[in-house]
């Protein structure tokens, strides 16, 4: 939580397309997420208005996404560690920029959808014994 300002609550587009914004810079640089999604995105802005649209669904109610999130993700190479970085990169961007009810729907919807992926995909969602089957 940026403690200098007090922290905006999500509102509208805007907000959303700052916290998309932020959290992929961050998963850009990361050392282990980074190189996941730089080998498989070739245009970062044709995925950032699906993330925004995807998140305006979820948090505004907005129809405009349309996919399919899980079929994108199930081939990738990954495991419990990668879904920890990235539910602790996104929740550290929504506690820095925003507050209120709909920081916590993000937060919340972002560990629920990490969940459901990794139970989908075999992995353990609690990390203690690897691959489910």
């Amino acid at each position: 939580m940026n403690d200098d300002n007090p922290v905006p609550e999500i509102f509208g587009e805007a907000e959303i397309r700052q916290m998309v914004d932020a959290f992929y810079e961050r998963i850009r640089e990361d050392d282990l997420l980074g190189p996941i999604f730089e080998e498989r995105i070739e245009d970062w802005s044709k995925h950032l208005p699906t993330m925004y649209s995807f998140w305006g669904s979820i948090l505004l109610g907005k129809a405009e996404y349309s996919g399919n999130p899980f079929a994108k993700h199930m081939p990738l190479p990954v495991e419990h560690d990668h879904f920890e970085r990235w539910i602790r990169l996104f929740i550290e961007t929504v506690d820095y920029l925003f507050s209120g009810p709909k920081a916590e729907q993000a937060k919340a919807a972002a560990k629920s959808i990490a969940h459901s992926f990794q139970i989908r995909m075999g992995i353990n969602p609690f990390g203690d014994s690897g691959r489910i089957y």
